[in-house]
């Protein structure tokens, strides 16, 4: 994921594959063409064997599991190299995200050994850390006979790795893929006609939107339909809540004034503002909709934002124009995730399975996956502020590596991104993507759909045995 399909927890089915695919390749054409002329840095490239472990692991083979992502398809092809190392083996098993996610729900439950290393999901984080079912890694990362010198686990960008530690601090897994909300306009060029700029607060957007709605038959806003993720930092940056204090108060928190002003502002973004049929837009139908320059402004994830210079059926590559989220009467509040990499408690080869994570997750292997396969989503300070991956992410004048780490950096400094890694949380948003369907087709008012809402939620969770 890359990005928000996954973080969201409603990645089901065929659907979700297909965007998840076709925004992987998006990216990819996005940063190969910017790294065509940096080929040459990565031949000769060469992985460095894990600091005394070559050869120590022969005969050994490890078993692995995550979900389908290309992430985990180019480690795959450079397994050999690895394993020829080392003289271990690697049996890496991919299986769909929602398929994933049960089956290792049930394993890690029963503490079992079928896994020596596995992906920690995001939504599933707060969950499977505080269960206890994934082995501290503080010790391995910090062992120099285990570890390479130039690990540097403080290099994992603060927003990538929070919720990957439990209230103590420790450590249960180290990030892969990150996802980073933004902001792209396709037509920058009709706000700059309008003798504005990106706007960078709530009223400087409703006034841009205002401005150019209907121009060249452009509208002004779109967005797709999982409101859950999309509509929450608008709900924050007004200064609301969806939970009173997660991960330990689960109360749902989103019938409040400030919720309902958001809301209502946000139900005029995608009603008002937007293309007719948006309350049932996937993402890639809200992608389309951007590359063909018949809408205007989106707040998405990185993955979905790229494509308006990257994809080659793009008609607006020359006018789209990117910048931060826009700032909430109580602040900025975008979207983030990640996904990492980790030992279950009950794996019986923990020492080959940290010598593999801290191979694939170093800092040579992440730079040689975005220089050789485009890879972008990702979570090491030292790659994203690079000359290589800047050059990749400079659109139209805009440099978006900057903030994709502003971003990431976001969420490490609040937590705010916790209401999203409670289990309960995908019940909770359903509630709410109901809500948000209510308000903007004026079925209920704000306030009366937000508190039906609430109501629904807390009967889901008393019933999942949720104290509250």
């Amino acid at each position: 994921m890359t990005g928000k399909t996954k973080g969201s927890g409603n990645a089901t089915g065929s659907s979700a594959a297909e965007t998840i695919r076709a925004a992987a390749l998006h990216r990819r054409q996005l940063l190969r063409a910017a790294l065509a002329g940096s080929a040459a840095m990565a031949v000769g490239f060469r992985v460095s064997p894990v600091r005394g472990q070559a050869k120590k692991f022969a005969g050994v083979t490890i078993s692995g599991s995550g979900f389908q992502s290309t992430h985990h398809e180019y480690i795959k092809a450079f397994l050999p190299e690895f394993e020829a190392e080392t003289g271990m083996k690697v049996d890496f098993q991919l299986q769909a995200f929602p398929v994933f996610n049960q089956r290792m729900d049930l394993e890690l439950s029963t503490k079992g050994s079928a896994y020596d290393f596995a992906n920690l999901t995001f939504i599933y984080s707060g969950r499977w850390v505080n269960a206890g079912w994934f082995t501290p890694l503080d010790e391995f990362a910090k062992d120099r006979n285990k570890t390479p010198d130039d690990w540097d686990a403080n290099d994992f960008v603060s927003g990538t790795i929070q919720h990957l530690k439990n209230a103590k601090g420790e450590t249960f897994a180290f990030p892969w893929e990150a996802g980073g909300m933004l902001m792209a306009a396709s037509r920058g060029d009709l706000i700059e006609k309008a003798g504005l700029k990106m706007p960078t607060t709530f009223d400087e957007l409703m006034k841009v939107c205002e401005a150019v709605n209907g121009k060249d038959g452009v509208s002004a806003f779109v967005a797709d339909r999982l409101h859950h993720w999309n509509w929450i930092p608008y709900l924050m940056g007004f200064g609301g809540k969806v939970f009173r204090d997660p991960p330990g108060d689960l109360m749902p928190a989103f019938d409040t004034p400030e919720a309902a002003k958001a809301a209502e502002y946000y139900a005029r973004l995608i009603t008002e503002m937007s293309p007719p049929g948006v309350m049932s837009f996937s993402d890639d139908q809200a992608m389309r909709a951007q590359i063909s320059g018949r809408s205007n402004i989106r707040t998405q994830a990185i993955t979905w934002l790229t494509p308006l210079v990257a994809h080659k059926e793009s008609k607006v590559a020359t006018t789209a124009r990117f910048s931060v989220m826009p700032v909430g009467p109580n602040g900025n509040f975008p979207g983030s995730n990640s996904h990492g990499l980790g030992i279950p408690a009950g794996a019986k080869n923990k020492d080959a399975a940290w010598a593999f994570i801290s191979w694939a997750l170093s800092k040579k292997m992440i730079g040689r996956l975005v220089q050789e396969k485009g890879y972008g989503a990702v979570c090491r300070r030292s790659v994203i502020t690079s000359d290589y991956f800047t050059k990749a992410m400079t659109m139209n004048g805009d440099s978006v590596a900057p903030l994709f780490l502003q971003v990431l950096e976001l969420g490490g400094k609040t937590g705010y991104m916790k209401y999203r890694t409670v289990p309960v949380f995908p019940q909770v948003g359903d509630k709410i993507n109901k809500a948000i369907e209510r308000i903007a087709t004026k079925q209920q008012t704000a306030a009366a759909a937000l508190a039906q809402a609430k109501e629904e939620a807390i009967g889901d969770l008393k019933k999942a045995g949720i104290n509250l």
